[in-house]
C-alpha cells in the first residue's frame, strides 16, 4: 500500500532507494536499589562505560580527516559533553547517596540537563540538548552490554547507496559510520533545521527528513521510498508512474550540482553587473575548511556560543583568543564577523538561579544575549579584549546580538573602548578601527532603525529570531511550527524597512539567517536591495548561480509591486512569478 509522510525538509534534492530501520536504546530505564557492598562495584562499572565510549569517539574523530568540517565538531561537541562533570561526576554521587544503578543516575542527570537547554531562546542551541541525550544513549547501551553504533547492511541483492535511513534519532557518530556506505539518505521522527543531524545532511548534499514524529512505526524494512528533501515529502511504495517521474526529477538536481561546481572561482554579480558578496555562518574554527571549500567571501556569522557550552568554568581571554585568531588567518585575509555571546540563558547554564522561572517560561523576553554580557562586565571583556587581540591578524567585524535600545549600544560601545583602553596600557597590537555592528533580530530595532543607524557601522539582520518575535512563533514548537511564515506581509515589511534605510543612510546591511541560504528567496531578497548574504556553506554555490541569472534592475521594481501585496497567497503567487520569470533567462 502507498502512503506519504510529511515532515521538515531539512537537507533538498531527492533520493530513491530501500528502507533501512536504525534501533534505538530506549532511555526509559529500570530504577534499582544497590546493596551497600555493591556500590563501588556500580561506580567502577559506570566509569567503565565512560572509557569505553570516550575510546569509541576518538577512534571516530580519527576517521573523520578527509570528512565535512562538521563531523569532527559534534565528535568534539560529545567528547565535551562526556568529560563535562555534570555527565561524568554528577552521576556517580547519583549512585553512592541514593545506592541507584549506574543507568538510572546518568538518566536522572540527563534530564536534569536537558531542561537547561530547553531553556534557550536560540533555537540551536536548544537543540544541544538532543546532544546529551545521544552521549547519554551511547552510554547506556554499553552499560547494557550492546555497545557500537547503528549497523549499516545492505540487504541481499541491493547496493548500500540505495540505502534509506529510518530512525527515531541519530548521532553524530552514527552518522560519520554511515558515511562509509555512501548512504542515500536519512529520515527521523525528531529533529528540527538547527539540528545537528539537519546540518550535517546540508553539509554532505545528503537529502533529508525530519520531525516525521513515527515514520519509525510506519515504514517496514525494505520497503520502496522517495524522500523529497525540499518538500518533506516521503512516498512510501510508489507507483510506478509516481517512480518514474521522481526518477527523472532526480536527474535533472544531479546535473545541475555538477554545474554548481564550475561556479566556485566565478564572481558574483548580477546579469546587470552588480556585485553580491556570499559569507558563511560557522559555529566552530573547524568549519573555516568548509567554508572555504564552499567558495565562501568571508564569515559573515562566527557564532561564539561553542565556547562557553559544555564547561565547569568560562573560557579564559587566551582560549577565546587562539580561537578567534584561528579563524582569522584560516580565512586567509577574507573578512570574519565575530558575533558576541549569544545563550538563552545565563551564562552558567542555570535555569534554577534568580532569573531561572523568567528564562524557562519565556526565555524571548527574558536575559539573555547582550542583556546577559552588559550584566556581566567582567566576561564581556574577557569576550571584548579576546576578540581585540585577533584584530591584528584580519579583517574582524564585531557584532552584538538582540539590541533593542540606544542605552544598549551605548553601553556596548563604552564597553569596547574600555577593552581598547586596556590593551593599550598593555601594549598590546589591535585593530583600533574595529567596526562595530548590530543584529536586527527585534521587531523594535527594525522599526526604530535610525537608533542603530546613527551609532553603528553595520546591521545584520537575524531572520530567525525576527521571524519567531515578529509573528509569536516558535518554529521548534511542532503545534505551531506551520504558522511560521518567511513571507508574513509584516516580516518582508520590517526587512525591506531594514534594507531601504541602511542603503539610505550608506550602512551595510547583511542578512545572516535561513532566509539568505535559500534560493527561493534569492531574487526576492536582490529585489528588496540586499547585496550581502551569510549562509551555511553547503548552500553558498545554489544561491550564487540565482544571483548570476538574475537581472536586479528587472527584479526591483517586481518586488517593490510585490510588497504592497498583504495577502500571503498573492505574495506566493508573485514570488512563483518571479522565480519563473528569472528562470526563463537561463
Amino acid at each position: 500500500m502507498s502512503f506519504t509522510l510529511h515532515g521538515l525538509g531539512v537537507s533538498g534534492g531527492i533520493a530513491i532507494g530501500v528502507a533501512h530501520l536504525i534501533s534505538h536504546a530506549t532511555l526509559e530505564v529500570a530504577h534499582l536499589t544497590v546493596s551497600p557492598r555493591m556500590v563501588d562495584k556500580e561506580l567502577a562499572r559506570f566509569e567503565a562505560a565512560l572509557e569505553k565510549v570516550r575510546a569509541e569517539l576518538q577512534a571516530l574523530k580519527e576517521t573523520t580527516e578527509h570528512a565535512p568540517a562538521e563531523f569532527g565538531a559534534f565528535l568534539d561537541l560529545h567528547r565535551m559533553i562526556l568529560d563535562d562533570p555534570e555527565l561524568s561526576q554528577v552521576p556517580l554521587t547519583i549512585i553512592r547517596e541514593r545506592r541507584c544503578n549506574a543507568e538510572w543516575a546518568l538518566v536522572q542527570q540527563m534530564e536534569h540537563l536537558v531542561r537547561q537547554f530547553d531553556a534557550f531562546e536560540d533555537p540551536y542551541l536548544r537543540e544541544r540538548g538532543h546532544d546529551v541525550r545521544q552521549v547519554v544513549e551511547r552510554v547506556i547501551k554499553e552499560l547494557s552490554g550492546h555497545p557500537g553504533r547503528a549497523a549499516i547492511r545492505a540487504a541481499k541483492g541491493v547496493k548500500e547507496e540505495n540505502l534509506i535511513v529510518v530512525a527515531h534519532d541519530l548521532s553524530p557518530a552514527d552518522v560519520i559510520s554511515f558515511k562509509e556506505h555512501h548512504f542515500a539518505s536519512f529520515l527521523t521522527d525528531v529533529g528540527g533545521a538547527t539540528s545537528h543531524t539537519a546540518i550535517l545532511a546540508r553539509s554532505m548534499a545528503v537529502p533529508a527528513v525530519l520531525g516525521l514524529h513515527n515514520a519509525r512505526q510506519l515504514i517496514r524494512d525494505k520497503e520502496t521510498l522517495i524522500v523529497d528533501g525540499t518538500r518533506g515529502v516521503i512516498i512510501v511504495n510508489p507507483d510506478q508512474r509516481v517512480l518514474e517521474e521522481y526518477q527523472l526529477r532526480k536527474s535533472g538536481i544531479e546535473l545541475e550540482r555538477s554545474k554548481l561546481k564550475r561556479l566556485k572561482t566565478a564572481r558574483t554579480a548580477s546579469i546587470d553587473g552588480i556585485d553580491v558578496s556570499l559569507q558563511a555562518n560557522i559555529e566552530l574554527p573547524s568549519d573555516v575548511a568548509g567554508a572555504i571549500e564552499g567558495g565562501a567571501e568571508g564569515v559573515g556569522l562566527f557564532r561564539t556560543e561553542f565556547l562557553f557550552l559544555d564547561r565547569g568554568e568560562l573560557p579564559t581571554e587566551d582560549e577565546q583568543f587562539e580561537a578567534y585568531r584561528k579563524v582569522v588567518k584560516g580565512m586567509e585575509g577574507r573578512p570574519v564577523t565575530i558575533r558576541t555571546f549569544d545563550l538563552g540563558a545565563d551564562k552558567d547554564l542555570n535555569p534554577e538561579g534568580t532569573m531561572g522561572d523568567r528564562v524557562k517560561t519565556n526565555p524571548a523576553l527574558g536575559m539573555r544575549a547582550i542583556r546577559v554580557s552588559l550584566a556581566e562586565p567582567k566576561m564581556f571583556q574577557t569576550q571584548l579584549r579576546a576578540i581585540l587581540r585577533a584584530s591584528r591578524y584580519g579583517k574582524i567585524k564585531l557584532l552584538i546580538p538582540m539590541l533593542a535600545h540606544a542605552h544598549e549600544i551605548d553601553a556596548t560601545l563604552a564597553a569596547v573602548e574600555q577593552a581598547k583602553s586596556s590593551l593599550r596600557g598593555e601594549k598590546i597590537n589591535f585593530d583600533a578601527s574595529i567596526e562595530v555592528g548590530g543584529m536586527i533580530e527585534i521587531p523594535a530595532a527594525a522599526l526604530a532603525i535610525g537608533l542603530f543607524l546613527r551609532r553603528l557601522d553595520f546591521l545584520s539582520i537575524g531572520t530567525n529570531d525576527l521571524i519567531q518575535d515578529t509573528l509569536a512563533i516558535d518554529r521548534t514548537d511542532e503545534q505551531v511550527a506551520p504558522l511560521y511564515d518567511p513571507l508574513h506581509p509584516a516580516v518582508l515589511m520590517l526587512i525591506a524597512h531594514t534594507l531601504h534605510s541602511g542603503e539610505k543612510a550608506g550602512i551595510p546591511v547583511s542578512v545572516c539567517g535561513e532566509l539568505a541560504g535559500d534560493p527561493q528567496l534569492t531574487r526576492l531578497l536582490l529585489g528588496m536591495g540586499l547585496r550581502s548574504f551569510s549562509m551555511h556553506p553547503a548552500q553558498i554555490l545554489e544561491v550564487k548561480s540565482r544571483v548570476l541569472k538574475s537581472n536586479i534592475a528587472d527584479l526591483a521594481p517586481q518586488v517593490r509591486k510585490m510588497l504592497r501585496l498583504e495577502e500571503p497567497a498573492k505574495i506566493r503567487e508573485q514570488l512563483d512569478r518571479l522565480n519563473g520569470v528569472a528562470s526563463s533567462l537561463n
